[in-house]
Parts: C-alpha cells; sequence; structure tokens
C-alpha cells in the first residue's frame, strides 16, 4: 500500500528541516573559534616556533609553495579577518621583502603560511619576518620574532646592513623604526625594525649598492608615506655598517610664523609652524618689525636661540628679591658640588639619579645623541626700543630655514597688553580719636541764678 500524497510531503518537509538543521550547525561549528579542552591545569606557556618550511638560507629554483611556520600548538587566527588590506591581525605580523602588496596569509590550526600576491618571481632573494605577537588560544603572547631568508635562483645573499634610527625631533633613539634597504638599480625593497635602542641589522642581502632609509612610520604599515619623518644614506656595495639614520620632517614649504608671545618690553618670542635648522645663525635683519597703522619701523637688536639669548641677555634679578635670597640662604654654608650625596639605583649599568629623576642612558647611545644639536622651532627676538603698551604691531620673517634646508617666510600681528592698573592705596590716616573725657552729665547742666547774678 503506497502512501499517500499527504503523508509523502509531511516526510519531505521533516527531511529538508533535518538537513537545515545539520547544515546550520556545521556552519556553526565551522565558523566558531577554537576554545581549549575543559579540564586539566591552564597553559600559560606562549607558542614557540617548530619548524619553517622551507629552511631559512637555501636556494629553490622551482619553489612555488607557501612559506610555513609551524607551532607547537593552535595559535590564534585573531580578531581581524585578513582582507588584503594590511590591517588583518596575522597581515599585521608579517613582512615580506621585497614586495609592494600586501601578501596573502592564511591560517589552520598551528600553522601561518604565506605568499606573495604577484607570486614568487624567479633570481630573487625573499625575506619572511614574522614579528612578535603570535598568540595561542588561550591568550599567552609570544614575544619572539623569526626571519626565513631563501633565494629562487643564483647564490646565496651574504651581505649585512647594520646602523641606528634615530629620531632627532625627540632627541632619542627610535624603538621599532622602519628600515628600507632598496637594492639598486632594481629598486628592490628590504623591511626590518630597529629594538628598544634604535639598532638595527638587516640580511642577508643580495650583493649590490642600497639606498637605506630610517623611517618613523607613524600609521605601522611598513612603508614610507608622505609627512612621515625619515633620513636617508646610499651604501656602496661591499659596506655593512650603515651609520646614524637622523629621521626628520621633510616638509616642501619653509617655516612660517605660528604665534608671537611678549616675554617683556624689549623681548618677544617667535614660534615657527617647523623645526628650524640649528646650524643655521640668522642675525636681527630677518625680522622686520612696524608699529601699526603708520609702520613705523621698529629697531631689532638680536634674533637668536633661547639658550643663545639667555647667555647674552641674563635675566636681572630684582635687588629686593636679591636680598630675600640671601637672607634666608647661606650660600657661604652649602657643601661643594661634588660632595652631595643623592640616592642612585644601579640598573646593570645605567644610574638612575631618584634626587633628579634623570636616568643616565647609555653612554655609547648619550655620545651619539650628543653628535648633533637639539632641535627647536623658537627664536628670541632682543628689540632696541621698548614695545608701546597698547601698540598693535606686526612682524615678518625671511631667509629662516628648516631642519631639512628649505627657506620660508611669513608673518604675525600682536597687540601689547595695557599693565595692570596700580592698586588703589589703603586710607593711611589713623582713625579719628573717641572722645574718652569721663564728664559727669550735671557738670554740662547751666548755672543757677545765683551763680549768674554773683557774676
Amino acid at each position: 500500500m503506497t502512501d499517500s500524497p499527504r503523508t509523502e510531503r509531511s516526510t519531505l518537509v521533516r527531511r529538508l528541516g533535518l538537513t537545515a538543521g545539520l547544515v546550520a550547525v556545521t556552519a556553526a561549528l565551522g565558523c566558531a573559534n577554537i576554545e581549549a579542552p575543559p579540564g586539566g591545569p591552564p597553559d600559560q606557556s606562549p607558542p614557540f616556533l617548530v619548524r619553517t618550511v622551507p629552511e631559512s638560507l637555501g636556494v629553490f629554483p622551482d619553489f612555488g609553495g607557501r612559506v610555513e611556520f609551524v607551532f607547537n600548538e593552535v595559535v590564534a587566527e585573531g580578531q581581524s579577518p585578513n582582507l588584503g588590506l594590511g590591517s588583518g591581525t596575522l597581515e599585521k605580523l608579517i613582512v615580506l621583502s621585497p614586495s609592494d602588496r600586501v601578501p596573502k596569509i592564511s591560517w589552520r590550526h598551528s600553522r601561518v603560511t604565506v605568499r606573495p600576491r604577484e607570486g614568487w618571481q624567479p633570481n630573487r632573494v625573499y625575506r619572511v619576518e614574522l614579528l612578535p605577537g603570535i598568540t595561542d588560544i588561550e591568550r599567552n603572547r609570544s614575544d619572539a620574532s623569526t626571519v626565513v631568508t631563501f633565494a629562487t635562483g643564483g647564490d646565496l645573499p651574504s651581505d649585512t646592513l647594520s646602523g641606528t634610527v634615530i629620531d632627532w625631533v625627540a632627541g632619542r633613539p627610535m624603538t621599532k623604526g622602519l628600515v628600507l634597504a632598496t637594492l639598486m638599480p632594481d629598486s628592490l625593497t628590504y623591511r626590518a625594525f630597529t629594538d628598544s635602542a634604535g639598532r638595527f641589522a638587516i640580511g642577508p642581502l643580495p650583493h649590490g649598492d642600497y639606498q637605506v632609509y630610517g623611517v618613523i612610520d607613524r600609521n605601522n604599515n611598513t612603508r614610507l608615506d608622505r609627512r612621515e619623518s625619515f633620513d636617508s644614506v646610499t651604501i656602496a656595495r661591499g659596506t655593512s655598517e650603515v651609520g646614524s639614520l637622523w629621521a626628520i620632517p621633510h616638509d616642501t614649504v619653509g617655516p612660517r610664523v605660528g604665534s608671537v608671545a611678549i616675554m617683556d618690553s624689549l623681548t618677544v618670542s617667535i614660534t615657527f609652524t617647523q623645526h628650524l635648522d640649528p646650524y643655521q645663525r640668522v642675525d636681527s635683519s630677518a625680522v622686520r618689525v612696524v608699529l601699526l597703522p603708520d609702520s613705523l619701523p621698529v629697531p631689532t637688536l638680536s634674533l637668536l636661540p633661547q639658550k643663545e639669548h639667555d647667555s647674552l641677555y641674563p635675566r636681572i634679578v630684582p635687588a629686593d628679591t636679591a636680598q630675600a635670597a640671601d637672607s634666608t640662604t647661606a650660600l657661604d654654608s652649602l657643601p661643594p658640588a661634588d660632595s652631595v650625596q643623592t640616592d642612585t639605583l644601579e640598573l646593570g649599568g645605567p644610574v638612575v639619579d631618584l634626587g633628579k629623576g634623570i636616568v643616565a642612558a647609555d653612554t655609547a647611545m648619550q655620545s651619539l645623541l650628543d653628535e648633533r644639536p637639539k632641535l627647536f622651532d623658537r627664536l628670541i627676538l632682543r628689540l632696541a626700543a621698548p614695545l608701546m603698551p597698547d601698540g598693535r604691531y606686526f612682524l615678518a620673517t625671511t631667509g629662516i630655514r628648516n631642519v631639512n634646508g628649505i627657506e620660508g617666510e611669513g608673518g604675525a600681528g600682536f597687540i601689547v597688553p595695557l599693565p595692570p592698573p596700580e592698586p588703589v592705596p589703603d586710607d593711611s590716616l589713623p582713625p579719628a580719636p573717641q572722645d574718652t573725657l569721663d564728664i559727669a552729665p550735671d557738670s554740662l547742666a547751666q548755672p543757677d541764678s545765683s551763680e549768674a547774678a554773683e557774676q
């Protein structure tokens, strides 16, 4: 006996519902993150690298697969998907050179694989660096980095480039500064990063001439972008020491006046929009000051950085202030500077001065930083005539260079404020004395008639 059409339809609906449910469960399981199995002690060890494919420092003429980083346990895929934009979690941890495109990166359990989007090119040296940051499924983070270098033909690379990147504006070595070594004339660029002390060593690299850049990579895209600070040098083949790269902004226009501040009746502080060439010395002719509205010129004496200005025009301490200081401090009783004891804490060589809060840097690095003067963006203008209270002035500059040698010109107006009103003195006259005579009220009465008759 065959089932009725109604029964067949019910059976088909049940089967379709079961199939859809299985598909949904399978999709959910496929999309779910892998979690650690329950029970047992918690894993507190970060993942470590077991091997790489291919092995580093090899020549593989027909290589067409993927570079693999294999770990001892399952690693996390990351929170951000890898979309080829360089913003994925794993994309931020892989640096593939030489290539200008974001590589294809995939993840599968304990493996992270990499290959260039344009494919492996023949007779080329590749450098694939895995940066610190790989985590396991329990968020234990690895701080180790690994580099795989191999060739798809030709000889094994042998050159190495080393040096230091310094943020000249901040006056300190650049931590995780980007290093770009461009092989000439092929324009193949190899990338690396500096350590916490600003040092780098990149290699082995193909033999040849290089243009080396030290970059402050603000957006962390491993590229030199417009308006990012950098320094560069050309290194001839056979030379391994790059030296120091002093990264600075490379503006295409010169500095302009950003603001003007009045320090006193004869001194004006000029702040520029860019850091200035510390080796340039300009005289007061680079600044023109006029009194408005008649544009009467105001004579100037000097235009100097703050340190030079302070040494030429020392601040005069008022006499009453100096006397007060002398009365409260016995200078002759102070011990010599060499005998003053300060609390110090030794940290394996460098000394932390707790009394002044200054950390003495590594001797070699400090000597390196002292090779060049500190950058500044302010000049102090000394006038030959005092500014008029409530006067309106205009100040213009010309011929002043920024740190990368571009001259600029500009100006700004300013108004001299009125001096504060003098305080009204308190009434110094003593109060009127009160009548203190103790006179009886009866003594103030009129004399009687008998006394008046006698008078």
